[in-house]
């Protein structure tokens, strides 16, 4: 059987409907703090926080691969770091006690958020020292860590990217520094304008959701001895600013986007502006598909349809 945490989230909304079309509907349990309002398939709730429960729950259920997703994003951390430290943190480490027990595969995806404002911005490369500012990428680089500490002395198969912003029109995300990005496909197709809390100038890695979501997969079913890394490969798939991104949008409908930087503005400053994954592509095959052009078709498309 497989868990999937925080599966009502960006990621795991989409990451389950991909593990129920891969291994069959009866073989995914999805999970989240609160019950889904329309869910077609097997869910429980679960705090990973709570070691005792999160240890029943796979007891119970014979979990053997479990896709750890719950987490606290990087606004929402800025805004309440105890929480961040505890979810991010300790909810991680729940986890990684549970894997060693029941000798469990684990995915922990980690963020571009470890990268501090020391590091090359450009091309920014896989081996770099990880100082971070913000209190999100701090708890992620502690989860490499602990991803890292699991696997070499617990031989756990434990696995992660450290994902750029992801954009996809099935989930409206909050909480996230590059919402900025899916947001604005949204109030373009509902308003025709949007007001965006990044400089027009700010430009951070982005990817599409289903490059994010076959990448995730591809890892995981990659055989073990020809990765270089476990808990952090980077990955990357396209970099632009909000302004060339409010353009595309412009090219395909009448649209109209401001610029009002808030708070979130000095997180995206300490990011990078572009990724290298050399090791992703070598080490597993790993190429993305969508570049600004084919994911704008793909993001104006299906909210129109959803918009009907």
């Amino acid at each position: 059987m497989i868990l999937v945490t925080g599966a009502l989230g960006q990621i795991g909304t989409e990451l389950v409907l991909a593990l129920q079309e891969k291994y069959g509907k009866d073989k995914i349990i999805a999970s989240d703090l609160k019950e889904p309002g329309n869910y077609n398939g097997e869910f429980v709730k679960c705090d990973v926080t709570d070691l005792n429960s999160y240890d029943k729950i796979n007891d119970e259920n014979g979990i053997k691969i479990v896709y750890h997703l719950a987490a606290i994003l990087s606004a929402t951390g800025e805004k309440n770091p105890e929480l961040c430290r505890k979810v991010n943190v300790n909810g991680l480490e729940n986890v990684l006690k549970v894997a060693k027990k029941c000798n469990q595969r684990l995915f922990c995806p980690s963020s571009i958020a470890v990268f501090g404002p020391d590091v090359p911005r450009e091309n920014t490369p896989q081996n770099v020292e990880l100082n971070p500012e913000t209190v999100y990428g701090i708890t992620k680089v502690k989860g490499e860590e602990l991803c890292d500490l699991y696997f070499n002395e617990h031989n756990i198969d434990v696995r992660g990217i450290r994902y750029p912003g992801l954009i996809s029109w099935k989930h409206r995300p909050t909480g996230g520094t590059t919402d900025y990005a899916v947001e604005m496909y949204f109030d373009a197709i509902e308003n025709g304008k949007y007001e965006c809390f990044v400089s027009e100038d700010t430009r951070l890695p982005m990817m599409f959701m289903d490059d994010a979501i076959r990448a995730t997969l591809e890892l995981m079913d990659a055989p073990l001895d020809s990765l270089n890394y476990h808990s952090n490969y980077n990955l990357s798939s396209m970099s632009f600013s909000a302004k060339e991104l409010a353009d595309e949008i412009s090219s395909h409908i009448d649209f109209e986007c401001t610029y009002q930087p808030d708070y979130r503005q000095d997180i995206a400053n300490t990011w990078p502006i572009s990724i290298n994954d050399e090791d992703a592509r070598n080490d597993w095959k790993w190429e993305p598909k969508f570049d600004i052009s084919k994911m704008t078709e793909e993001m104006i498309t299906n909210l129109r349809r959803l918009n009907e």
